[in-house]
């Protein structure tokens, strides 16, 4: 199984067109300058051991035109604009999940592309992210090689052992990406600080480059010397990456957690929650807090009290000496054994008389056996569902737990030998429940489908049982090979971890993720879900995109709404923005979508699906002279492309016994008038992004009367042209396009059975008329359409109707399309008795409107398409329409 990568994600292109556009106006040729390395004077004589030559980058762009880019960029992505550059930091945020290795991974081959820049160094925070980074590295390369036409890539993860791969990185001339952990260079003693026999210290190869670096989760590294050990790479500038910056530096793009969700491009969120309610039984305390305040220790804790109507939970600060009986109002279970001894602000714990020892965060009395218990079996059990509804998919489920101590789940026996904790214990006796009602669904025991990954664990594992082989099998298969993990044939779906994986590591397949603590996590909630956000794929490596099956169940002890509003206030925290209502759902509001009849069962779908069933290719014809004359037109409207300028400061220098100041400041701009850039080949580089022949790029720039402007700014201009020129072709290719039937090929009706998934009440409508649809709910995707299945339930007139499946795709020039709706019209009345078939396309007025333009096209070749079809207008229509009655109202 391979894991498939779609190059055409607006999200991600629009992350990598931000940092492209930050360099503007820099030319294709003048970003890399030659290096060269020599031996430092060791004692009286020059040793000359190592001498040769490098490639670093090269930025001719000022801090002007920078700051000028940058303002740009942030006006399209609607930002915050700089008041001031303030160094070369950009700060991309991009939502746990959705693709931002894979983002900066592609900006570097976009960036050599577009610039010819070619050494890029990765600083990341822990093993665990250096890991992912590396196995994404492996698993990117080939679709990336076919997308930039095979460029000469070397990657190295920096080993202390293996310097030499430093030179090679500084000397080579092809795209060279370093990957660093920030605690490998931070430090003097680091050994790619200290100076070696040649007189060189490696990092010097590193500096010499003015590498491009990129940060992964920067708010790891905001302390002064990291900040600082960031520097000392001599960067010709940083790209910042993280879902949760700390600061944001010049940021450049924004994909927060709301858009991320509205846009279907992470799993939506659900949460079982599993508290103990009614349990008043026994001495429930919480510590929330424990300080000092006023000269004194303190703890802040929940508590259980006496009232005139029952018992009711309170909050109470205590301090040494307090009796919890008498906070209780005479609560017999805290009586004799719950006055406060102790109290220690520094380890933040409490201690009772009875010998009770409570560090903040934990619970006494609330989390009880039964509910570890249940914790584990609902999430087996979900497990079970899910798989028996995405098995027949292709698609393998994963579960991930979360747990407070190792012992819990793994021990050892007095000849160090791993044995079952009582997690492992819970864990196998629910599932061998489940799979006995399941029996179809595993064959798998329940000793192979669960396994653990602990930092802390595998040296003992290692060390002690003798089973090194066993234990680093499973940290590959977990941390490194996940393809593997998500082949249907390895047994492995149940993952214990206790922190090793709460960061650094995710996949795309885990749909459950269940916290068993005894107290609320330590693990910050976007932490938890950030393991499971990324969208699923099939057994083929395809994402799958359809929002019914894309959803993360996070099961907790704690109620949903404690849950999501911690996460809300997280994110709000992290982000700045608020959440819209009702993200978090409750896992229990969800419905399973069912067929009502066989197909065969209804006579006005079968009609209609015979109608549109037919799979077309399409042909297109456009004149070569109208596109010459519309880009050449635009072209020549582009406003005047500006020149690269320079710089020019004055400054006096003071000295004082605090070091060198400067002031009376003062400075000029000139425009370079007489320096000549290098041309890059005009025709291959507009041919490799636009397919069209030599002789019409000639002519378009011919007629344009700006080709002089490729002397002023080469790159700049090019970019402009493309951009133009792009845009007509699109506009033409689909303005006379034909479509032809592809002869017995056609749209398989069995894509109809992903219909049947379950998914949340909020988007469903519960149909009525149960003989005028295929199912018992439509999934729908807005108001709108919500509005326009009530609609056809209610008309009389409407005989049958159905959502079109998501894989119902009509190819077109710029890419696939969709319709909504397929509509069965029948008027019985004698005077204008007729039967229309209808594919429509709904929208609110206000998407009418303003339907981007690749929309507005993708529709014109659906009317193409659908044309094709041998009925007549009076019997098929495609339609695109705001409501029924507009539809409707279209029947003359």
């Amino acid at each position: 199984m391979k894991i498939q990568f779609d190059s055409n994600q607006d999200f991600q292109n629009q992350a990598i067109a931000a940092v492209i556009s930050i360099f503007e106006g820099q030319t294709l040729k003048a970003s890399s300058s030659n290096l060269s390395f020599q031996q430092a004077d060791i004692g009286s004589q020059l040793s000359t051991a190592f001498s040769e030559k490098g490639v670093g980058n090269q930025l001719i762009l000022n801090e002007e035109q920078i700051l000028k880019n940058l303002h740009k960029t942030q006006t399209i992505n609607n930002l915050p604009l700089s008041e001031a550059l303030k160094g070369m930091n950009f700060s991309i945020e991009m939502e746990t999940g959705t693709g931002k290795t894979y983002t900066y991974l592609r900006s570097i081959y976009e960036l050599n592309k577009v610039y010819g820049f070619q050494k890029f160094v990765i600083v990341v925070p822990s093993v665990a992210i250096r890991e992912g980074v590396w196995k994404n590295l492996s698993i990117t390369h080939e679709h990336f090689q076919e997308i930039y036409q095979r460029p000469a890539v070397n990657s190295y993860i920096y080993d202390s052992k293996k310097i030499s791969n430093l030179r090679s990185f500084a000397t080579n001339n092809a795209i060279q990406i370093l990957v660093l952990s920030i605690d490998s260079f931070t430090k003097d003693n680091n050994i790619i600080n200290q100076m070696r026999e040649n007189g060189i210290r490696p990092i010097e190869f590193i500096q010499s480059t003015k590498p491009i670096v990129i940060i992964d989760e920067p708010q790891n590294m905001e302390t002064d010397i990291r900040r600082t050990a960031i520097e000392s790479l001599n960067p010709l500038c940083t790209l910042r990456y993280s879902a949760t910056h700390r600061n944001l530096y010049n940021q450049i793009y924004s994909l927060n957690p709301v858009k991320a969700y509205q846009l279907g491009l992470v799993k939506q969120i659900e949460v079982a929650g599993i508290v103990a309610e009614q349990n008043a039984n026994t001495a429930f305390i919480e510590v929330e807090d424990v300080l000092f305040k006023s000269g004194q220790p303190i703890a802040k804790l929940k508590i259980i009290e006496n009232t005139t109507t029952g018992v009711n939970q309170k909050s109470v600060t205590v301090g040494v000496g307090v009796d919890l009986y008498s906070l209780s109002k005479r609560r017999e279970v805290y009586k004799d054994n719950f006055i406060v001894e102790e109290i220690d602000s520094d380890d933040k714990t409490i201690q009772f008389s009875g010998g009770i020892v409570l560090k903040k965060g934990q619970t006494n009395g609330g989390f009880t056996e039964e509910i570890t218990k249940q914790l584990i079996d609902e999430t087996v059990k979900k497990h079970f569902e899910k798989e028996r509804l995405l098995k027949p998919l292709g698609i393998k489920v994963l579960s991930l737990f979360f747990i407070d101590r190792v012992a819990n789940y793994r021990q050892y026996d007095e000849k160090g030998s791993p044995i079952n904790g009582i997690y492992a214990k819970y864990f196998e006796e629910s599932y061998n429940k489940y799979k006995k009602l399941t029996q179809d669904l595993f064959s798998f025991s329940a000793q192979e489908v669960h396994n653990g990954y602990f930092s802390q664990d595998k040296n003992r594992f290692k060390d002690t049982s003798g089973e090194t082989k066993a234990d680093n099998d499973t940290y590959s298969l977990i941390m490194k090979e996940k393809e593997r993990l998500l082949d249907m044939n390895e047994p492995l779906r149940f993952i214990f971890s206790h922190s090793a994986l709460s960061e650094g590591w995710d996949n795309p397949n885990v749909f459950q993720i269940c916290t068993l603590a005894e107290n609320k996590s330590e693990i910050r909630k976007r932490q938890q879900i950030g393991r499971g956000l990324r969208l699923p794929v099939d057994k083929e490596g395809r994402r799958v995109l359809d929002r019914g099956i894309n959803v993360l169940t996070v099961l907790a002890n704690e109620t949903y709404k404690d849950f999501s509003e911690a996460l809300q206030k997280e994110m709000e925290e992290d982000t700045g923005i608020v959440f819209p209502k009702d993200m978090i759902k409750n896992a229990r509001d969800k419905k399973q979508i069912r067929r009502t009849k066989e197909f065969n069962l209804h006579p006005e779908f079968a009609s209609m699906w015979n109608l549109i069933k037919q799979k077309t290719i399409y042909r297109v014809d456009y004149q070569t002279d109208t596109l010459i004359e519309k880009a050449s037109l635009d072209i020549n409207q582009l406003p005047p492309t500006q020149r690269p300028l320079l710089s020019i400061e004055r400054a006096k220098l003071i000295i004082t016994d605090k070091g060198i100041e400067a002031s009376e400041i003062t400075g000029r701009q000139i425009s370079i008038k007489n320096q000549k850039y290098p041309v890059p080949d005009v025709y291959a580089y507009i041919q490799s992004r636009v397919n069209i022949t030599r002789e019409t790029i000639y002519k378009i720039l011919q007629k344009s009367d700006r080709i002089s402007d490729l002397l002023i700014n080469p790159q700049a201009f090019l970019d402009g042209i493309v951009k133009i020129i792009k845009r007509n072709l699109e506009m033409l290719m689909t303005e006379n396009i034909e479509y032809k039937a592809i002869e017995g090929n056609y749209y398989q009706m069995k894509m109809f059975f992903d219909q049947e998934i379950e998914t949340y009440l909020t988007n469903l409508f519960p149909v009525k008329n149960l003989e005028k649809t295929l199912y018992d709910y439509i999934l729908t995707d807005s108001n709108i359409e919500k509005t326009f299945a009530e609609a056809c339930e209610k008309d009389e007139n409407i005989k049958f109707y159905f959502k079109l499946p998501k894989k119902f795709k009509i190819p077109t020039p710029i890419g696939n399309y969709n319709p909504d709706w397929a509509v069965v019209f029948e008027n019985n009345n004698d005077l204008t008795s007729r039967k229309i078939y209808f594919v429509a396309e709904t929208k609110s007025e206000m998407d009418s409107t303003m339907l981007r333009i690749d929309e507005s096209l993708k529709i014109n070749c659906a009317k193409a398409h659908f044309a094709t079809l041998p009925e007549n207008e009076n019997t098929f229509r495609y339609r695109q329409t705001t409501n029924l009655n507009s539809l409707l109202n279209d029947i003359v």
